[in-house]
């Protein structure tokens, strides 16, 4: 005989916590608007230290157009504009700060005595030369577009910190004197191309009474007298005294032979190169070479790069 199953709890009828449609409705809502309200505060919560304060101007035209402007600029400076240069604070701040205010990468900390004082014993000359052509993990001439007169403020303002007594470098004479020169050069030609239009424009009287004369070359004398200005002082700046580019720029490596750049009058290091060619040699100073950047990392132009290489070719032949 077959016993009766009797219920008992497992059996018996479930019941949610959701019972009438209001509770289900209210529940559906309730998932879909927490959720979002607690995203709401985090993204809030993110983003407060960069959401601008109540009151500024962040939404005006002036910081909108600030931050929009373009990134690159371009900036041109007349290097005989004494008023242009920045002083050895501004490179600092402009280039040097990025290492040398936190001593990164080996640089020596700004006002840290301890640091400097050895480099400071080398004199300004080396510490000069180290900053122009680089040292360790710093690149030529700090990585930036300054300068040898800005640069080397730079270096006096950092070592000043640091207990030296460094006088700050002024303008090199180099430019003053190429100015004046090119000044003293051009005042033949206009004195003569000037007595040239004024024989032209003269009465001639004489011509009256005699028979007509060939005219005077004068115009063609002044040219001619004006090309061989110009010829006598390209040579004389090539194989005379030394270009101000060469003082400026190239002296930095050529003049010790640092980076194995060939030395200045040496004439074993130089005599495979001027084999070459006063053409060839240009052509790799302008484009750079080994630890060369492209033309001496100047802004000179082919002409002023032909003229140094013919300066230090004559001295080593």
């Amino acid at each position: 005989m077959t016993e009766a199953h009797e219920p008992n709890d497992i059996d018996g009828p479930h019941e949610g916590p959701i019972k009438t449609p209001k509770q289900l409705i209210l529940a559906v809502f309730y998932a879909f608007v927490v959720p979002i309200f607690g995203i709401v505060l985090l993204v809030m919560f993110v983003t407060h230290d960069s959401r601008p304060a109540a009151g500024s101007d962040a939404l005006g035209a002036a910081a909108v157009a600030e931050r929009i402007q373009r990134v690159g600029r371009v900036e041109i400076r007349d290097a005989s504009d004494l008023s242009s240069m920045k002083t050895g604070e501004q490179v600092f701040g402009a280039q040097c700060t990025a290492c040398h205010s936190a001593g990164l990468l080996g640089s020596p900390k700004l006002g840290d005595a301890e640091a400097w004082g050895p480099r400071i014993k080398t004199g300004y000359e080396a510490l000069l030369h180290s900053a122009l052509v680089g040292k360790g993990q710093m690149s030529a001439q700090g990585g930036g577009e300054y300068n040898d007169t800005e640069i080397g403020r730079a270096v006096v303002y950092m070592a000043n910190k640091a207990g030296a007594n460094f006088a700050e470098p002024a303008m090199p004479a180099a430019a003053a004197s190429g100015a004046a020169a090119a000044t003293d050069a051009a005042a033949p030609t206009s004195a003569g191309t000037t007595a040239a239009v004024t024989a032209a424009s003269a009465p001639k009287t004489e011509a009256m009474t005699a028979a007509p004369a060939s005219p005077a070359p004068a115009p063609a004398t002044a040219v001619a007298a004006a090309t061989t200005t110009v010829t006598a002082t390209t040579v004389a700046a090539a194989t005379g005294a030394a270009p101000a580019l060469y003082t400026q720029i190239c002296s930095a490596c050529h003049a010790q032979g640092v980076a194995g750049a060939p030395k200045f009058g040496d004439k074993v290091a130089w005599a495979p190169r001027i084999a070459q060619g006063i053409d060839a040699l240009t052509a790799s100073a302008i484009k750079g070479k080994g630890a060369m950047p492209p033309r001496g990392g100047s802004q000179a132009s082919d002409a002023e790069i032909k003229t140094v290489v013919t300066y230090m070719v004559s001295a080593a032949k």
